[in-house]
């Protein structure tokens, strides 16, 4: 047994991190809405996240805001019809991306979607990225592409025919569109969200560079999916809180 699957099976690794406020759910959102516009990830006239209460009801980053901008406060509550329960701002048109695939799926805990620039390429070009590299293993056997542009899910039976045709993947390319990533929670929401980026960018500079990009040999993938889906999702969201805060604590407010 090598040194990674001897870390999975046991208490995994670093021995330690630096710590990590606790946060609340509401404030998680608010913080990966944060995380990922400072990437570039964010289309600011668009995009939403939204994660599942105990109560059934959704937290929901609010509709006219960017989310460079967005605090803890500014964070909505909707019902599974996508109704605003709670909050002074509007939901998107578009929440019947979310509300149908959290209904479907239980593992869907959290729904993370945008336009991001290389997936929504990818997107143009019905494109289903390869596990190339690595990093990539964290999607095996969890990436879709729903290969159909049927305009803006904007209704019930929208959401409902595209949860019909995306299984149980984790990271959605939705042609002519953007991306759709699912978690268990925000924080490997996020992870996912960041590295799927990554994925899509390294597929298109692949393919154009006119050579054949080689994929991750099928059975060396496992473990490493495993590892990225569990200790990197710690040392990825703690470094990002960290230096969130830093410059922007007001995101908890």
């Amino acid at each position: 047994m090598g040194k990674l699957e001897e870390a999975i099976a046991g208490s995994g690794f670093p021995n330690s991190m630096p710590t990590v406020p606790d946060l609340d759910l509401r404030q998680k959102v608010a913080c990966a809405a944060r995380i990922l516009a400072d990437t570039g990830y964010a289309l600011d006239i668009a995009g939403h996240i939204t994660a599942m209460r105990p109560d059934g009801n959704m937290w929901c980053t609010p509709y006219g805001l960017w989310w460079r901008e967005i605090t803890a406060s500014d964070v909505i509550v909707i019902d599974p019809e996508g109704q605003v329960l709670e909050g002074k701002w509007d939901v998107t048109p578009a929440i019947y991306i979310h509300t149908e695939v959290h209904k479907a799926r239980p593992d869907a805990e959290v729904i993370i979607h945008n336009h991001p620039y290389y997936g929504s390429l990818l997107s143009t070009l019905h494109y289903e990225p390869k596990v190339i590299d690595q990093q990539a293993c964290m999607f095996d056997d969890d990436i879709a592409l729903f290969d159909e542009y049927t305009g803006g899910v904007d209704d019930v039976s929208g959401g409902k025919y595209l949860v019909s045709k995306i299984g149980n993947a984790e990271a959605i390319v939705l042609a002519n569109h953007g991306i759709l990533i699912t978690g268990e929670g925000v924080e490997i929401a996020t992870c996912r969200a960041t590295n799927f980026e990554r994925t899509c960018r390294l597929n298109y500079d692949a393919l154009r560079s006119g050579i054949n990009p080689i994929e991750v040999p099928k059975e060396q993938r496992d473990v490493l999916k495993k590892s990225l889906n569990t200790f990197s999702v710690d040392y990825y969201w703690g470094g990002e809180i960290r230096e969130l805060l830093k410059t922007s604590p007001e995101v908890l407010s």
